[in-house]
């Protein structure tokens, strides 16, 4: 059995070119062995971050599930967008609210971030492929204790990216999809 990735999107958009880039990162994912468990945040609902709302109810149903996923797997896979050069707002919110403790839980322990493993793509219609949301994400998983890989993908032009069939067009898109994984493989503990 491969390392297993939890996949997902920075996006909650039907038609995001993230969900298209994460569907065609983890297709290479699988093929480099890993074992992929894909989601929709979208299928993960939660109100934007309160610590009023969090102390009269504790963690939502939604932030609870999403965070037992990211409890349990080692690795993720993160196609985002960029939103006004920074991360998306309900990924944050995400972020935000699986970084709170559950009850028993210690405050500031960060299971759900802490030594995980962490790959960062990005898919944009700019030149730029969204890198400038990245480097953010880059700093708030790094912060939270997360390892992240080193490289992280862009791709510029995204409305044209990708087959009919959901791949990558570019070869050396997909080379660099394929280098990203390996570089998420070499940083991975060893059993």
């Amino acid at each position: 059995m491969g390392t297993r990735v939890l996949a997902f999107a920075g996006s909650t958009r039907a038609a995001s070119l993230n969900k298209r880039l994460r569907a065609a990162a983890s297709a290479l994912a699988r093929e480099a062995g890993f074992e992929v468990t894909e989601l929709d945040l979208v299928d993960y609902p939660m109100p934007v971050y309160d610590g009023d709302l969090e102390a009269r109810d504790g963690l939502p149903e939604g932030a609870r599930r999403l965070k037992a996923l990211m409890i349990e797997h080692p690795a993720f896979l993160i196609a985002s967008p960029e939103y006004n050069s920074s991360v998306p707002g309900g990924l944050k919110n995400a972020i935000d609210w699986v970084s709170r403790a559950d009850p028993g839980e210690k405050p500031g322990t960060l299971p759900a971030f802490r030594r995980k493993r962490v790959a960062l793509l990005a898919a944009s219609p700019g030149r730029l492929g969204g890198l400038r949301g990245l480097g953010h994400l880059r700093e708030i998983f790094s912060n939270l204790g997360a390892v992240v890989v080193p490289g992280m993908v862009a791709v510029g032009g995204a409305a044209e990216a990708f087959t009919a069939d959901g791949a990558l067009k570019d070869p050396a898109t997909a080379q660099r999809v394929r280098a990203l994984l390996a570089g998420l493989r070499d940083l991975m503990p060893a059993e």
